[in-house]
């Protein structure tokens, strides 16, 4: 059976992942959209994304919107697989074949 992913099993970072998955392929969320769906500070969030970011899983893209900051966080082809893989595991968890 595999492991299931450390980066991707920390609560937060559980609930961003599976936030940017249900979107389809290089759709990503706004930062505050990101905020108001895991319940996190900004800052607890911010470190989060740094760490998938690190790990390849998600990319961050940061634009100005008029004269407001704007970050957007997408899941990579890479986060995504880890992220499949990681709920695979899950399942495989709950079916009982744990082997």
């Amino acid at each position: 059976m595999a492991e299931l992913d450390e980066i991707i099993h920390q609560p937060l970072r559980l609930k961003i992942m599976a936030a940017l998955n249900a979107l389809p392929a290089a759709t990503g969320l706004e930062f505050s959209r990101l905020k108001k769906l895991t319940g996190a500070t900004d800052g607890n969030l911010g470190a989060h994304i740094e760490t998938l970011a690190k790990a390849g899983y998600v990319s961050v893209e940061k634009a100005f919107v008029g004269k407001k900051p704007q970050t957007t966080v997408t899941a990579t082809a890479s986060g995504r697989g880890a992220f499949a893989r990681h709920v695979a595991t899950l399942q495989e968890i709950i079916a009982g074949k744990q082997g």
